[in-house]
């Protein structure tokens, strides 16, 4: 199949869903830009922050696209492209734009709250309690997936040979593998000084947006200067280090960014990684079209489903297809972001539409360039090496890498550009990205162990209020889940718990709109099918995967969410059934 096929489907359903779908919604929910949302109401200047629409978004879209549209259908285009392809349109207009909206506007209604405080109006204490616990266990298994992940891919490398470069090439710095006296190139040392650079200078473009109001344009222009300076000192001189070292750095960076104000590095620094996206996409795009022109053919199988059931990490088509891609279709991590940072900035009610439901949509509009990337930029062989490499090889699982590969092979074959120049960029794509969601990750699960300390304790120690404590839990946590797992054996739990929450949220929007007597079809029936999906993947995962390896902390975690998760959909079924006989 010509590769530009698949995008030329795509892009006009995601533009009718924009149009008509997300209108309708917002008619459903009553959006009315009069209501002053609570960045004004409940300004505060550190969590409280009116932000012009643009910013927000490129913080919004950042912190929820992450590494997840990027690795997710990475590893599951060994199904082969057609369903997956299938699953990130149907998906993402019906059930993840759906969700992401919802989950924002009821959050900026509800002043600010987070889900789980949503949770507790809705669902009563108890719920609460369920539904915080839930999301505390879901965020550490993001977190510990997502710095496995980075640690690899900022070590990652490539033979000249396979980048296309000559022997004397000058252009990246090289080293000779001792094993295999393979001459290789740092390509994730290029992505680890860049994601350095731009973090250092996040202050600075904060405090000229917040504290001396320059324009959104002139702080655009600044951001472009600062990647493309990055990009510069990283072909210079990329950092080198190994990944143990790598997680320690991202454990110890992500704690003290838990506290810092926005407008500090979490917002600047995802402005301004914003734009590395925002090109990678269109160059993306540019590149599909024109391999489309030039007769490239996606190199991947249509269908491959006997051999991923296989494959370690996947499984059966379902439910392991609609966990593995997780946030390029649906992601409950979307409604974390939502109510814990995005609502308490929004500036407008009218905003939620570009920024929640729109963001959803680039996001799956990037998951299927992805998917194409990696379908036709690299030999399927070259693919699976990379992802599911030989347990005797010794290598390790890196679908960022793949990626990567694939988007230079994909802008060699349709617009000329050298192999390594595209690698690079794909690289870098992902990277800012995953140390974005990391941080935000932990920030919200610092929100939510605070709550929860509200929740035992009528009067909460002081120590137990400071951010240091709470933040550290929640990073200490993380390192030792991923020191002692790779992403490979924690990412089909977290893709589970990921899918899941998204259903718990459509199950408390469901509620909350039950209570003020409006239609929930477009929640209660996504809801039901993630549920049933994510169940069969907890189960299955109990007793093939986790208590047969003897892996307690996942089987521990697993029951955990059986348990916390069931006993949230008792009480939603409890109070919408009550309502619509109330109704009645």
């Amino acid at each position: 199949m010509n590769v530009s096929i698949l995008l030329l489907i795509a892009l006009p359903i995601f533009w009718i869903a924009y149009r008509y779908y997300a209108r309708y919604l917002a008619n459903i929910f009553g959006e009315n830009p009069a209501i002053p949302p609570p960045s004004v109401t409940l300004k505060d200047d550190v969590d409280f922050v009116p932000t012009h629409k643009s910013v927000l978004f490129g913080h919004h879209f950042a912190s929820i696209a992450g590494g997840g549209p990027i690795i997710g259908p990475a590893i599951a285009a060994a199904f082969g492209y057609i369903p997956v392809f299938l699953w990130l349109v149907i998906g993402s207009v019906f059930i993840g734009a759906a969700h992401d909206y919802s989950a924002l506007f009821i959050s900026i209604r509800e002043k600010g709250k987070s889900m789980a405080e949503v949770a507790k109006s809705s669902l009563g204490k108890f719920g609460f309690f369920l539904f915080i616990a839930f999301t505390i266990v879901m965020l550490l298994l993001v977190t510990s997936s997502f710095l496995d992940l980075t640690a690899t891919a900022l070590t990652s490398v490539r033979s000249i040979k396979e980048l296309g470069l000559p022997a004397g090439q000058t252009v990246l710095k090289t080293f000779t593998d001792p094993a295999t006296n393979v001459v290789m190139c740092r390509i994730g040392g290029i992505a680890s000084t860049s994601v350095i650079v731009i973090t250092c200078c996040a202050p600075l473009i904060g405090f000229l947006l917040y504290k001396r109001n320059i324009s959104v344009l002139l702080a655009s222009a600044l951001s472009l200067i600062v990647c493309s300076i990055s990009i510069y000192i990283g072909l210079s001189a990329p950092v080198t280090l190994n990944p143990d070292t790598w997680k320690i750095i991202l454990a110890i960076y992500t704690l003290f960014a838990a506290g810092a104000p926005v407008w500090i590095i979490l917002q600047p620094r995802d402005f301004m990684n914003s734009f590395i996206l925002y090109v990678g996409i269109v160059t993306l795009a540019v590149g599909i079209f024109a391999g489309g022109l030039h007769g490239v053919q996606l190199s991947a199988p249509a269908f491959n489903l006997k051999e991923a059931a296989s494959l370690p990490g996947l499984g059966m088509i379902w439910p392991f297809l609609f966990i593995t891609v997780a946030c390029g279709a649906i992601s409950g991590f979307h409604a974390l972001v939502a109510g814990g940072t995005s609502s308490k900035q929004i500036s407008n009610e009218a905003d939620a539409r570009p920024i929640a439901f729109g963001g959803m949509i680039v996001e799956s509009i990037l998951a299927v360039g992805v998917l194409i990337a990696v379908c036709s930029g690299i030999s399927f062989a070259d693919y699976k090496q990379i992802v599911f490499p030989a347990v005797e090889s010794g290598l390790k699982s890196n679908p960022i890498l793949a990626f990567s590969s694939g988007m230079g092979g994909l802008l060699h074959k349709g617009l000329g550009i050298p192999a390594v120049f595209g690698t690079i960029f794909g690289i870098l794509l992902v990277e800012g990205f995953v140390a974005t969601t990391l941080d935000t990750a932990v920030r919200l699960n610092r929100y939510l162990i605070e709550e929860l300390w509200s929740f035992i304790f009528k009067k909460v120690p002081s120590f137990l209020k400071s951010y240091l404590f709470n933040a550290g839990i929640a990073v200490l946590a993380m390192y030792l889940l991923a020191r002692f797992n790779t992403y490979k054996i924690i990412w089909p739990l977290f893709g589970t718990a990921n899918q899941l929450l998204a259903a718990l949220t459509l199950i408390v929007v469901a509620v909350w709109l039950t209570r003020r007597k409006k239609p929930t079809w477009f929640v209660t029936l996504p809801a039901a099918f993630m549920l049933a999906t994510t169940a069969a993947s907890l189960l299955w995962l109990l007793f093939k995967n986790y208590l047969p390896q003897h892996n307690y902390p996942l089987v521990a975690a697993d029951i955990l969410l059986i348990i916390l998760s069931f006993g949230v959909l008792v009480l939603s079924l409890k109070v919408i059934l009550n309502g619509k006989k109330q109704a009645a």
